[in-house]
């Protein structure tokens, strides 16, 4: 087994160093295909949600918090959200991540 493993690495010779270069690329090449490219669209598509927020819309926060838009304060950077009657939260408009006026709309009714 060791023999074999010998001879093939002699084999290969000076071709390896060319073949692990391509190898590497490819490597490469798939990660950013399959993890980092898809990764940057999810972020402008919530960059552009972010930006594009009116009162009214139902959101929620990266805390997990569910609540209603009431202001939106653009030069601070700063969104109220009513949580429940009469409690409203200011947050950074970064935390803000989804539009959950569909999800409320396909929950049943109590």
């Amino acid at each position: 087994m060791k023999t074999t493993f010998i001879l093939a690495a002699q084999a290969q010779g000076d071709g390896g160093g060319l073949s692990m270069l391509i190898m590497m690329l490819a490597i490469f090449a798939i990660m950013y295909f399959f993890m980092l490219r898809p990764q940057q669209k999810k972020q402008k598509e919530i960059r552009n949600f972010q930006n594009s927020l009116e009162v009214g819309t139902k959101v929620l926060t990266g805390g997990g918090i569910y609540g209603v838009i009431k202001h939106i304060d653009i030069e601070k950077n700063r969104v109220d959200v009513e949580i429940a009657k009469g409690v409203v939260v200011s947050v950074d408009k970064s935390v803000v991540f989804a539009d959950t006026s569909d999800l409320a709309a396909s929950m049943p009714a109590k």
